[in-house]
């Protein structure tokens, strides 16, 4: 069988990544019942990083001290994002949880604004705009309970956006294993800590959930990075439906929950604003580098 031809790369790994997250969380609400979320956010750096050791043992310099700091930024963030997340599955319909996470692109465009100095251009805002209103038609305010895992959803939304944004820093100079490396590493110790205050020994059928959930992580969080190493995120975002599907899924056939068409309509409208986003910012981007190879 022949390999796969460049273009489809990170695609690939995308779809990868997707299912591999997709899995993780079906697990995480199930280990919920008798683990508290920030136990498995703990569990999950654990066991991510032994699924990550035999690769690190062969290639030591993945792991470069002089890029801790610009990794810890990112893993800052990143572990309020994942403590959030964690919560959301445990507490919130999953399709739910799953849609207002998709806004984190918007919230890292609209700092990357507000903080970077980045221009708003008509397209921009409007895409930002409809997929907000995506958002405001998942969450309702006033119609719908605002419950601890729809609010834990939302923080880790904007945290999430927030590593976005540090990660800005970091794509095209580090190793993608490298910084997936560093996500459990620096969030290993910050995690356990956490977890401390909520600590309840596992029961034996626990533990081997967490490890799949960790090992789970472990692919998730490498398959994210080869695939927006190997292609532009517009390329990739748009197989993040995949994700939604099977989550959305998994949420009905397992767990028995349903999902009104203001939900699934709400999560379409927001992730395909992130996706017109994407798009457009490559475009941009494209034109921008064209303009510069015109001057020089």
């Amino acid at each position: 069988m022949s390999p796969l031809p460049r273009s489809a790369h990170g695609p690939a790994w995308m779809l990868l990544a997707c299912v591999a997250f997709a899995v993780m969380w079906m697990v995480i609400r199930v280990v919920s019942a008798s683990v508290h979320p920030f136990e498995i956010v703990f569990f999950r750096n654990v066991f991510g990083l032994a699924a990550l050791l035999p690769m690190l043992v062969r290639t030591p310099a993945l792991i470069d001290r002089k890029r801790a700091l610009p990794n810890l930024r990112r893993a800052s963030s990143g572990l309020i994002a994942t403590l959030g997340t964690f919560y959301a599955v445990a507490n919130a319909p999953l399709a739910t949880a799953l849609a207002i996470n998709y806004t984190a692109p918007l919230f890292a465009t609209l700092g990357a604004m507000l903080f970077l100095g980045e221009r708003i251009h008509a397209r921009r805002g409007a895409a930002l705009a409809v997929g907000f209103v995506g958002m405001l038609v998942v969450v309702r305010p006033g119609a719908l309970p605002l419950t601890p895992g729809i609010a834990a959803a939302v923080l880790s939304a904007v945290a999430t956006a927030f590593s976005y944004l540090a990660i800005r820093a970091l794509v095209g100079r580090d190793d993608p294993r490298s910084v997936a490396a560093w996500s459990f590493i620096l969030m290993l110790l910050p995690s356990g800590a956490v977890a401390a205050f909520v600590w309840s020994w596992p029961s034996p059928a626990a533990w081997g959930l967490l490890v799949v959930i960790g090992g789970l992580a472990a692919v998730g969080q490498l398959g994210l990075a080869f695939a927006f190493a190997r292609a532009e995120a517009s390329a990739v975002l748009p197989y993040d439906f995949v994700r939604f599907g099977l989550i959305t899924l998994g949420g009905i056939v397992l767990f028995g929950e349903r999902y009104d068409a203001l939900t699934l309509g709400g999560g379409a409208i927001i992730l395909g604003a992130t996706i017109y986003l994407a798009v457009r910012e490559a475009a941009v981007g494209r034109a921008r580098k064209t303009t510069l190879a015109a001057e020089s």
